[in-house]
């Protein structure tokens, strides 16, 4: 009640100042990658042919040898301590969508009676955690717990605070991984190998492919006080009720208007904290919901960017605090409003150029272009049911397909220009291509505004994976997701398609067809074959849903059962050729997917009953009760004609109360039953299932009437913050 209270309150009791950032006197550019063991720092700490190997292993992936580990480990630490650092962990990213460590202090005896600073290179690159109390599906056993971390040298150590960070992937005693990473690093490998073997049809000179990762990070921020006072936001990242403000996001004032200064402070800090810790911050703005924003940093390579999205969040929900907000990275903390995604755009790199580039003029390029766009699409529309699976969530199946994010449907948006150049391929099987229009200048008619270029396409909003110009946005990844999760699903899939692109034309140029005819005449069939996958038009409407079916795309809606798509025959033997999962590593994961969803739902069902028959039957009762009691006061007063009059309004709002608290009583009954009744199944399938078909609902269906109580029962009295004073910064 104390929360409410506050916004009764005015002057300066009311009024929120921003917290005071200590803003360094140095450029960015200055202090970029301050607390990172960077190149820079390297070369400063390590012997110069230890920096020379190191530089090997990050640049060129070469093995790490073991015998220059103790001479690393001795630079790292006295650069850390140099900073202050007294402690060290293994960091890495168990199953559970956010980061685990243990610090460990650089504390040794000096069999003197004292102590030493001591890190040597066996702490540096290996370590055991316990394999068991993480989500494992079954890998471990209680009584079987050791797992081990092992340092990932290409993503950069860092500090934070008194704390030396190693990136680290974290597998099994018997060797199955544990983690995002170990796989995702996996599927880097893949189709490093497979698009280089390609781009060599091409570029006899391409030695490596990169994949680049852009992330594009959207989130809430609510005041502090009110985050304490709705337990629905502290235990489930959402409100589980709440009436829509009246004004919301109608207007599209919010939308890259201007930042609260409260806000703009704290973008501001995490900036700063994040740039320190060298991840390349480039845009911040107000999203499309009010109290929502979005950050983005420069493309990085895509391991690299992981870590750093992984690493972000923890910032930006450490920082938000100081400055008295709560971040929520919930994909759908607030009904009636736009949700939060985290758009990844993906692109493929050489270490000559970007192969999704548009063409030049010449046919080799021409070549290279369509063949690498062909070839992405092959492997979306190959595993457009695992792509589905690998953004699924109890949280982003709240978000997608609402009218503000892609459906849960994998389609791709190629755009007019490309469209047209994929269908004259096809249908003329040459290799006199369309021109392909780089970007046309427009005049606007105003003297003071220069000409314009426009791009060669539209942008679709609607697409979940859609081509921007030289690269793929997959757009249908949700905001609090591990990125690794559909990155690795991603790559694999391409690289797949690539490798057998690659072992065609070889096949035809070994019968003596020349490698041009080749190319062409794989990239005919490939076009042809990857009709479906291609959509241009509005993912939101429900033709396209139809459309889709008839398609043969997948189009299963419930969370659990997308999941099946990780076992599928396809999935599995594509997984195992190259070589990135086991089918034994993916039944695990599955396993651990179906636990998460059950538990997600478990808990909000458990949490939202509380509210229910603890905060909002009490008090509309209470409401209730006092409409009665004025009701028998107005037929104690007034003669009886004219009482029944006046309180006739009383008496339907009487009943309405009664109606409402009825319903919500009895499903709340309801579904405590049912939740038991699914607690019963032992398969964890199963049991994931019976959430969604027999829990799930009763949180809509009875939230419907706690909504409607809401706009009922007496402000002063109402007990939880509402949507009004939630999405507002004051």
């Amino acid at each position: 009640m104390a929360s409410k209270l506050r916004f009764k309150v005015v002057g300066d009791a009311f009024e929120k100042r921003p917290v005071e950032v200590e803003v360094p006197s140095e450029r960015p550019s200055d202090y970029f990658g301050k607390y990172v063991f960077n190149k820079r720092q390297m070369y400063q700490y390590l012997p110069a042919k230890v920096f020379d190997k190191m530089c090997d292993v990050m640049e060129h992936g070469a093995p790490l040898d073991r015998s220059i580990a103790d001479e690393v480990a001795e630079g790292m630490k006295k650069w850390a301590i140099d900073l202050g650092v007294t402690h060290y962990t293994h960091w890495f990213q168990p199953l559970t969508e956010g980061t685990a460590e243990k610090h460990d202090g650089f504390v040794e005896h000096d069999m003197k009676g004292g102590m030493i600073e001591a890190f040597e290179g066996k702490l540096l690159v290996q370590q055991e955690s316990d394999g068991s109390s993480f989500p494992n599906g079954g890998i471990r056993s209680t009584f079987e717990a050791r797992g081990y971390t092992a340092w990932d040298p290409t993503s950069p150590v860092f500090v934070i605070g008194d704390t030396l960070m190693i990136p680290t992937v974290f597998f099994s005693y018997t060797g199955e991984a544990l983690d995002y990473k170990a796989p995702l690093k996996k599927a880097l490998f893949a189709i490093d190998c497979a698009a280089t073997a390609v781009a060599q049809l091409f570029y006899p000179d391409v030695k490596k492919v990169r994949t680049n990762l852009g992330w594009e990070q959207e989130y809430f921020l609510v005041d502090e006080s009110l985050y304490w006072a709705r337990p629905d936001l502290v235990m489930t990242g959402r409100t589980l009720m709440g009436h829509d403000s009246a004004k919301n996001q109608q207007m599209d004032d919010h939308y890259l208007g201007a930042i609260p200064e409260r806000v703009e402070a704290f973008m501001r800090d995490i900036e700063i904290r994040a740039l320190e810790l060298g991840i390349p911050c480039k845009t911040r703005h107000n999203e499309v919901a009010p109290n929502q924003f979005e950050l983005a940093p420069i493309f990085e390579e895509c391991n690299l960017a992981v870590d750093h999205n992984m690493l972000m969040m923890s910032i930006m929900k450490r920082v938000a605090r100081k400055h008295g907000f709560r971040c929520l990275l919930h994909e759908k903390p607030f009904k009636g409003i736009n949700g939060s995604g985290k758009h990844n755009n993906w692109s493929l790199t050489t270490d000559t150029g970007i192969l999704l580039h548009a063409p030049g003029k010449s046919t080799n390029d021409n070549l290279r272009f369509v063949t690498f766009i062909v070839e992405t699409l092959k492997g979306v529309y190959d595993h457009n049911g695992l792509l589905k699976a690998s953004i699924m969530s109890a949280s982003n199946a709240h978000r997608l397909g609402a009218n503000e994010a892609p459906p849960a449907i994998i389609s791709s948006f190629l755009g007019h220009t490309v469209s047209e150049l994929l269908n004259h391929v096809a249908e003329y099987g040459n290799d006199e291509f369309l021109t392909y229009a780089g970007k046309t200048p427009m005049r606007l008619d105003i003297p003071s505004i220069p000409e314009i270029l426009i791009d060669n396409t539209d942008r679709n909003r609607t697409s979940p994976f859609a081509f921007t110009g030289n690269r793929f946005e997959f757009r249908a990844l949700g905001s609090e997701a591990n990125c690794a999760s559909a990155m690795l699903a991603l790559n694999t899939a391409v690289a797949d398609a690539l490798t057998s692109f690659r072992q065609r034309v070889d096949e035809l140029m070994e019968k003596g067809e020349a490698k041009e005819a080749a190319i062409i005449k794989v990239l005919c069939d490939d076009i042809r074959y990857i009709q479906p996958i291609h959509f241009d038009g509005n993912g939101y409407s429900d033709e396209w849903r139809e459309e889709a079916a008839r398609r043969g795309l997948d189009c299963e809606t419930s969370c659990p059962v997308i999941y099946d798509n990780y076992l599928n025959e396809s999935t599995v033997s594509m997984f195992e050729r190259q070589k990135v999962m086991t089918r034994f590593e993916l039944e695990a994961r599955n396993e651990i997917k179906w636990e998460t969803y059950t538990k997600r739902v478990q808990i909000e069902a458990r949490i939202f009953g509380d509210l229910c028959m603890n905060h909002v039957i009490p008090v509309s009762t209470k409401y209730q009760s006092a409409l009665i009691d004025n009701v028998h006061k107005l037929r104690e007063i007034f003669p009886a004609e004219k009482a029944e009059k006046i309180s006739a309004d009383n008496l339907r709002i009487i009943e309405q109360i009664s109606d409402h608290n009825s319903f919500i009583i009895e499903n709340v009954e309801r579904m405590v039953e049912a939740r038991k009744v699914a607690n019963r199944i032992e398969c964890v399938r199963d049991r994931a299932v019976a959430y969604h078909d027999t829990v799930a609902p009763f949180l809509e269906q009875i939230r419907v009437h706690v909504d409607k109580l809401e706009q009922i029962v007496d402000d002063e009295q109402w007990p939880l913050p509402k949507y009004r004073e939630l999405l507002f910064i004051h």
